[in-house]
């Protein structure tokens, strides 16, 4: 099954319907396992406690970045491909997206105050991620702002398009500036630097948010075509009774 077999929004919803019970468990499970591994985790030997603050941070930090590739390949999927879900499913992941972006910024704020002496300075990753986050809400405002659906879905596709330039920014600006931010420990050539007292309740914590991010997608995107469905009928309605 292909996805343009979901092209459909009947078959979608009924795809929906039967998975988002199992995501939401899966989620509520996963969740429960990574607090509770974080909550054991032992404190750092120079951080102290504070470490256990990068059990939300970095998988949140990790989801900003993905929920904007998730819109962009969305965005081409409206653009090239005319998938009629494609500018649904972008509609519905910037709100979310913008969530993961803004608990990033807090946590690392939080964070970087002990660490560094100060919530925020103005090097190039916590640049950057800020203007993620204003891309989230510019998307969300453009949404807002134009009222046909066919015109507002091609505009955010380019202007997510243009934006996905700043990710690998986000991703590469400890290796290409000097900053205060700390270089990658996870995902690297070299293989991971965490003990695993700290690397496996950072992993169960990364799948249990992309099991959110998942299951909230598919909600926010079932709700945005019913959604459509219901002002599709307002305006069928209003055109008989003006006629």
């Amino acid at each position: 099954m292909s996805l343009i077999d979901f092209a459909n929004p009947t078959r979608f919803l009924a795809l929906v319907g039967r998975v988002l019970p199992w995501l939401a468990a899966a989620t509520a499970i996963a969740l429960a396992i990574g607090l509770y591994q974080s909550a054991m985790a032992p404190d750092d030997y120079q951080q102290g406690a504070t470490v256990k603050i990068m059990f939300i941070h970095v998988p949140n930090a990790w989801l900003s970045m993905a929920v904007w590739g998730v819109m962009s390949v969305a965005a081409l999927g409206t653009l090239v491909w005319r998938h009629p879900l494609a500018d649904v499913a972008a509609k519905a992941a910037a709100p979310i997206g913008a969530s993961f972006t803004f608990v990033a910024l807090v946590t690392g704020s939080l964070w970087g105050r002990p660490m560094w002496g100060t919530y925020w300075e103005w090097d190039a990753r916590l640049t950057s991620v800020l203007i993620l986050f204003l891309m989230y809400l510019g998307i969300m405002a453009l949404w807002r702002a134009v009222e046909d659906p066919s015109r507002a879905a091609r505009a955010a596709a380019i202007l997510t398009l243009v934006g996905a330039i700043n990710i690998p920014v986000i991703k590469f600006s400890v290796e290409w500036w000097n900053t205060l931010h700390q270089g990658a420990s996870v995902f690297r050539a070299g293989g991971p630097t965490l003990d695993r007292t700290f690397l496996i309740p950072l992993l169960v914590m990364g799948v249990a948010f992309a099991l959110l991010f998942v299951t909230l997608h598919l909600a926010a995107m079932r709700n945005e075509v019913l959604r459509r469905r219901v002002r599709t009928l307002q305006m069928m309605q209003a055109s008989r009774q003006a006629a």
